[in-house]
């Protein structure tokens, strides 16, 4: 069976003999793209509420938090390992005090094994980096950079506050320490032609990326983003599933083969979706992506170019 993209599941089989689970943990941090210094509302599309797990409330303790996530997921694997995903918001966003003890709060639970820590990538610095560094000596540490787009355009239109240079030097300084990095994109945000999300992988696959999480544009209701489409619906593209499909596999052809794929979707919760609203959860999702790049013979990286962008 030909393997024809890097799955970041098989790339963790590798590394541990044992299952290995993400645990969400809600930290109680905020954004500095809400709590104005660097802007106000967040960005245009996000609503954090499409991510939270049940279990994942900032009225609860970490230790809590990693206990109930822990059971909940208990009844399904007996034997396995548990990673603290510290996801909701910007999770370096604290005093260096203060994040230490709360990662080594998590730490400290039995059978959690390492660290994958959600933020933006103006929210690390020097210390910090060599902070994960120490830990990466002894625990897994993946820090996850919300990239978004590479176009600075679009970063300036969906209020990131930052441009993609401060994304590129937050990746290039974290792998440089030997700590993992985790990166989101959106394909389909406002303005971007085909092209333009493409060349997105060409951008990407330059850099030093351990995983990318690949996600569809979805509105959703509470965000600005969702207001925009209201009164300028011809600012966006959405994609039905086949059609995103295609995208998705167009993108990861031009992806380094270096970098794994953890995931194609993101799905929000029904109530807060406004579009688009292809009725697939995740698992059948992925399950269609694998049977198209079979049917059209395609493979991770097989249109990949290492000199078609220069960092």
């Amino acid at each position: 069976m030909i393997n024809r993209y890097l799955n970041y599941n098989q790339v963790l089989k590798t590394e541990f003999t044992e299952r290995v689970q993400k645990i969400s943990i809600n930290a109680g941090f905020t954004c500095p793209n809400r709590d104005g210094s660097k802007g106000n509302g967040g960005c245009t599309y996000c609503n954090n509420q499409t991510f939270s797990p049940e279990y994942c409330q900032s009225s609860k303790t970490v230790s809590d938090q990693v206990e109930e996530g822990i059971a909940f997921f208990h009844h399904k694997y007996k034997a396995q390992l548990y990673l603290a995903y510290f996801q909701s918001y910007t999770n370096t966003y604290d005093s260096l005090e203060n994040l230490k003890a709360i990662y080594e709060e998590a730490l400290s639970y039995p059978n959690v094994v390492g660290l994958v820590v959600g933020t933006r990538p103006d929210c690390v610095n020097d210390a910090l980096l060599d902070y994960f560094a120490g830990l990466a000596k002894k625990y897994y540490v993946m820090i996850e950079y919300g990239i978004e787009s590479t176009n600075d355009e679009t970063l300036k239109f969906i209020n990131r506050g930052h441009d993609y240079a401060c994304a590129e030097k937050a990746i290039l300084d974290t792998a440089s320490r030997g700590i993992r990095v985790g990166a989101h994109i959106i394909l389909g945000l406002p303005n971007e032609d085909r092209e333009t999300i493409l060349s997105h992988a060409d951008r990407l696959s330059q850099l030093p990326i351990t995983t990318l999480k690949i996600h569809q544009l979805q509105l959703v209701r509470g965000t600005k983003m969702a207001i925009q489409y209201a009164e300028h619906p011809e600012w966006f593209m959405l994609y039905s599933a086949d059609e995103y499909i295609d995208l998705a596999i167009d993108f990861l052809e031009r992806l380094s083969p270096q970098i794994a794929i953890e995931r194609f979707v993101s799905q929000s919760p029904k109530e807060l979706l406004i579009a688009p609203e292809w009725g697939l959860k995740n698992f059948e999702f992925t399950a269609k992506i694998e049977k198209r790049l079979k049917e059209r013979n395609a493979l991770q990286g097989r249109l990949f170019n290492s000199l078609r962008f220069e960092v």
